[in-house]
């Protein structure tokens, strides 16, 4: 009888193919595949732009509030087609680690954008800034409003921050407002700067160029910088003609060492709850102690935010003797030494009985 080994009848004759060896191959395929999508989708999501570059980019501004989540700034986002979809978007921003920092203002983004360059520009804070002109002589509230008309802050958050004491005492400000103190310059604003940061960056500017040599000069006329600024913001809205400054502070300056009332229209015009641009008798009587017809001396601060020629002339007034000046309504004066010499000058200036003068 034969006898075969065990071992060698479990072995096939032939050799066969395995079909699992198919399928592990294909199965291995079909993951690579699907990575390699993946990885392709999130290189588009993150370092390309949703839109097609075909020509000049698209801008687009965004304004992102205070407060606002992240989760709601990407669905903003989302509609403006410059990013696919949101929900990638937040995932992005939290592999990023960038969430959390977003800054609220306005920014200008554009098709050109790539998703990881729009999380970069939000989280970097670089939105649109605003250049803003300050006119010399410009009030504490028509700051507040132009800083309002061009969407910085409000004219009311701006005008309360300038009165709160503890501003002042932070910035080392004597006196009872910020009246005179915020320097009329161009400055660069952002959407949403706080009005206490507005304010420190224009009263450090009037600090920068108001030298200490300037404050000797003022101590040597016996002037506090209050002082200095009140009767130069006087000067600032008593004209606008250049060559007049240092005529028109020569006349306060007059009228201050015989113990003159200073009679500026302005100072009563600023005292006044309202004005309609008429300035009439009685308002002259107005029981404030910024109305210089009825108190002698300098009002209690400044009336205006004057510029560097102002603070200027009221250190350094003309060498005459005027003590009256007239409008030529052109622009100008007719400055005079004597009443009498004055009051011709208003009756050949003056076609309006009910306008004041200095």
């Amino acid at each position: 009888m034969r006898t075969y080994s065990t071992e060698l009848s479990r072995q096939p004759r032939y050799p066969t193919k395995r079909r699992g060896g198919y399928v592990s191959r294909w199965s291995v395929s079909l993951i690579v595949i699907v990575c390699l999508s993946v990885a392709l989708y999130g290189i588009r999501i993150v370092f390309l732009p949703a839109q097609e570059n075909n020509g000049n980019a698209v801008h687009t501004t965004i304004t992102v509030e205070k407060g606002a989540s992240f989760r709601q700034v990407a669905s903003q986002i989302s509609e403006t087609g410059l990013i696919p979809h949101h929900v990638a978007f937040v995932a992005l921003g939290k592999l990023m680690g960038v969430e959390e920092q977003i800054h609220p203002g306005k920014y200008d983004l554009n098709s050109h954008m790539a998703p990881s360059t729009i999380l970069n520009v939000l989280a970097t804070g670089q939105t649109i800034p605003y250049w803003v002109t300050i006119p010399e002589g410009y009030s504490m509230q028509q700051i507040g409003n132009l800083l309002e008309e061009v969407g910085i802050t409000t004219a009311t958050r701006f005008v309360q921050t300038a009165h709160d004491t503890e501003v002042r005492r932070t910035l080392g400000i004597e006196g009872d407002t910020l009246e005179g103190f915020l320097f009329p310059d161009t400055y660069r604003f952002h959407h949403g700067t706080s009005p206490r940061d507005i304010i420190q960056v224009m009263v450090e500017q009037f600090q920068q160029v108001y030298t200490p040599e300037i404050q000797q000069q003022a101590r040597e006329r016996g002037l506090s910088t209050l002082e200095v600024l009140t009767l130069a913001s006087i000067i600032e809205k008593e004209t606008g003609a250049g060559e007049e400054r240092a005529l028109i502070s020569a006349v306060f300056h007059n009228r201050l060492k015989r113990g003159m009332p200073l009679q500026s229209d302005p100072t009563v015009i600023y005292a006044l709850p309202s004005f309609d641009g008429n300035l009439r008798k009685p308002d002259l009587q107005y029981d404030s102690p910024y109305n210089t017809y009825r108190v002698r001396g300098l009002p209690p601060g400044p009336i205006a935010n004057p510029g560097w020629a102002s603070i200027m002339a009221a250190l350094h007034p003309a060498p005459v003797p005027y003590l009256y000046f007239v409008s030529k309504n052109n622009g100008t004066h007719h400055f005079s030494s004597t009443l009498a010499e004055h009051s011709r000058a208003v009756y050949q200036y003056q076609k309006r009985p009910n306008r004041r003068t200095s």
